[in-house]
């Protein structure tokens, strides 16, 4: 064989490849040192459950406005009753906007809480029974519902329910913005209930929220001197699910919401022979409504927390 066809290999490449393989296991070996010298380390960086509050609190009863210090230390000072609504998404008709129920109680159950005094309120659950899916029927049929099945809606609202539990709430109270909520709520209320005797935890079903006065009927008539047409207590009035209870307490939140602008432009800014108009003094009613909802339903939580019928 002649020399020169032989390949040229460098010193020590033969050995190369064992010291890779030697390298990669020095490395592997480094790597799993320091992640066991680091898990004491993340240990002691998390935080304290008995850690004192750096700063000060904000002025909110939303709990997702709370930082967890925020929650834990309103429990401690007697913060120990938790306001669950549930809304939806469903269709109201062509002004009102689907989140309607949301929004409402939105405004509701923080007025709630303030009543009560010793109150923090859950974020609203917006997925509820709106009717089946497929074929779609009530709500399901209009666009920009979305639901949920009735065992869906009560294995979300048993876990929100529980977890609140968990943290200390001693009262749990459900109340709902949209009749087909009820009864899952019922069932979740009954169901722990029962599961939890003996337990310092209790959920109040609080139909009240709903039914007493209905749509505020009567206090919109003898109060506010508002005549709705035609003269009938029901959800659904002129093919429209709206009426001014609900477009008086959303106006509250946010008057985009009835589509206030679109509907002066359109010379269609009125619901059930009433005007919206002025807008300020719509807002002033809607708040009016909210504070009597919110006294109907305080009193009711009361009454239940009490062990009153």
């Amino acid at each position: 064989m002649r020399i020169d066809a032989l390949p040229i290999v460098p010193a020590g490449s033969a050995d190369r490849p064992r010291r890779r393989g030697r390298l990669r296991v020095r490395i592997s070996t480094l790597a799993a040192l320091l992640l066991v010298a680091a898990a004491p380390l993340a240990r002691a960086a998390a935080q304290d459950l008995d850690a004192p509050r750096p700063i000060d609190g904000t002025n909110t009863v939303l709990i997702e406005e709370m930082t967890w210090m925020d929650v834990r230390d309103a429990i401690a000072e007697g913060k120990t009753t938790a306001i669950v609504g549930t809304g939806g998404i469903e269709q109201n008709g062509p002004y009102v906007a689907s989140g309607k129920h949301n929004f409402v109680l939105q405004a509701t159950t923080e007025a709630i809480a303030r009543e009560l005094g010793d109150a923090l309120v859950a974020p609203v659950v917006k997925w509820v029974p709106e009717g089946d899916i497929d074929p779609p029927s009530g709500h399901m049929r209009y666009h920009a519902t979305i639901s949920v099945r009735e065992e869906t809606f009560v294995a979300l609202l048993t876990d929100i329910v529980s977890s609140l539990a968990v943290h200390g709430f001693t009262n749990v109270v459900l109340i709902g913005d949209s009749g087909g909520n009820r009864r899952g709520m019922q069932t979740v209320a009954e169901r722990l209930n029962s599961e939890w005797q003996g337990d310092p935890a209790r959920v109040h079903f609080i139909p009240e929220y709903y039914t007493e006065d209905i749509y505020s009927c009567d206090f919109l008539k003898d109060e506010l001197g508002i005549f709705q047409q035609p003269d009938e207590c029901v959800a659904t009035r002129n093919e429209y699910h709206d009426d001014y209870h609900y477009s008086s307490i959303i106006a509250t939140t946010d008057p985009t919401r009835i589509r206030a602008e679109q509907r002066r432009k359109a010379g269609l800014f009125s619901i059930n022979g009433v005007s919206l108009d002025p807008l300020e003094q719509t807002i002033e009613n809607g708040r009016r409504l909210v504070q009597y909802r919110a006294e109907i339903t305080a009193r009711a939580i009361r009454r239940s927390i009490e062990g009153l019928p």
